[in-house]
C-alpha cells in the first residue's frame, strides 16, 4: 500500500483569505494546522501517516509572517527532503491588492500581526510582502482574491485542489477586461482588444461572449479564428512541458477591454478544445456576473 501523502503549504498575505482557504481544506478532509512552525512539519507528516488504514493522508499547514525568519527560510529546503519520502508538496499563495487590504482591516477592526504599537497599517503589509517574497517566488499556485468574495475563493479551491489529481495539470482559462486590470495570479496574458469588438455592433451589445449571436458574429472573423488558432497551439506546445516539470497549476488569462465579448467567447472556445486531451480544465470569466467561475 502506496504511503505517499499530499502536503499542502497555504500561505499569503493577512487579510487575503487564509483562514478560509485552511477551512475549506479541512472540509475536503485535509487534517489542518495554522502558523505552524516548520521545525515540527515532519512531526505532522508522521503524525497523519500513523493514521489507521483507509483514513485519507492529507495535511494542509498555514505558513505566515508570524513564523520566523529561519523557518520561512528553511522551507522550501525542507519541501524538498520531504518529497524524497513520498510526500507530494505543494504551496497556495493568496494576496490581494494593498487597496483591498486596507479596506478589510477597516471594515473588520482587525489588528495587522505586523502592526506594532505605532506602526502604519499600510507599512505593516508591505514589511509582509518582504518577508514573503520567497514563498511567494515559490508557490505552485497563487490566488489574488482582491476581487473575489470568501464563497468564490472557496469554489475556486474545491475545483483546482479537490479535482485535481496529485499526478495532473489543472488548467484554468480565464477572461477579464483591461479596464478592471490584468488577473496577478496568470501565468499567460493574452490580449484580444485588436480583434473586431461585437460591442460596436449595436444588435450584439446586450449580449455576451456566452451567447450564440457573439459566438456567430466573433467566429466568423478570420482574425478571431487566427488567433485562437495561435493562443490553441502555443497550449498545447507547451502544456505537456509543464505536466514534465511536476507543475500542478496552470492559469492562463485572455483579456478584451471590457470582459463581456471576445475573451470570454475565446475562453470558451480554447477550453473546449483543450479538454479533450487534459483534465481538469476550468473556466472562470471575471468580469460576468453569475459566471465567475464554471465547472467544465
Amino acid at each position: 500500500m502506496s504511503n505517499e501523502l499530499r502536503l499542502i503549504i497555504v500561505s499569503g498575505l493577512s487579510g487575503s483569505g487564509k483562514t478560509v482557504a485552511l477551512h475549506v481544506l479541512e472540509d475536503l478532509g485535509y487534517y489542518c494546522i495554522d502558523n505552524l512552525p516548520a521545525a515540527l512539519l515532519k512531526a505532522a507528516v508522521r503524525e497523519v501517516r500513523s493514521r489507521g488504514k483507509g483514513s485519507a493522508k492529507l495535511l494542509a499547514v498555514g505558513v505566515d509572517a508570524r513564523a520566523r525568519t529561519a523557518d520561512l527560510s528553511s522551507l522550501p529546503e525542507l519541501l524538498r527532503e520531504l518529497e524524497e519520502q513520498e510526500v507530494v508538496a505543494e504551496i497556495i499563495f493568496l494576496h490581494a491588492s494593498d487597496e483591498i487590504l486596507l479596506k478589510r482591516y477597516g471594515e473588520t477592526r482587525r489588528r495587522h500581526p505586523l502592526a506594532e504599537q505605532g506602526t502604519e497599517l499600510h507599512a505593516a503589509i508591505d514589511a509582509e510582502r518582504e518577508i514573503l517574497a520567497e514563498i511567494h517566488n515559490a508557490a505552485d499556485l497563487i490566488i489574488d482574491t482582491s476581487q473575489i468574495s470568501i464563497y468564490e475563493l472557496a469554489d475556486i479551491l474545491r475545483a483546482r485542489v479537490d479535482r485535481r489529481q496529485t499526478e495532473k495539470l489543472s488548467v484554468l482559462i480565464q477572461s477579464f477586461g483591461f479596464k478592471h486590470g490584468i488577473p496577478a495570479d496568470a501565468d499567460f496574458v493574452f490580449d484580444l482588444r485588436s480583434l473586431p469588438n461585437p460591442y460596436w455592433t449595436l444588435e450584439l451589445r446586450g449580449f455576451t461572449g456566452l451567447d450564440k449571436e457573439v459566438s456567430d458574429f466573433l467566429n466568423a472573423q478570420p482574425s478571431f479564428t487566427g488567433m485562437f488558432e495561435d493562443i490553441r497551439d502555443f497550449l498545447e506546445r507547451w502544456i505537456p512541458h509543464y505536466q514534465e516539470s511536476h507543475r500542478g497549476y496552470l492559469t492562463v488569462a485572455l483579456g478584451c477591454t471590457g470582459g463581456q465579448h471576445r475573451s470570454v467567447c475565446m475562453t470558451e472556445k480554447l477550453a473546449a478544445t483543450l479538454r479533450a486531451t487534459n483534465d481538469p480544465v476550468l473556466v472562470r470569466h471575471n468580469s460576468l456576473t453569475g459566471h465567475r467561475l464554471k465547472p467544465d
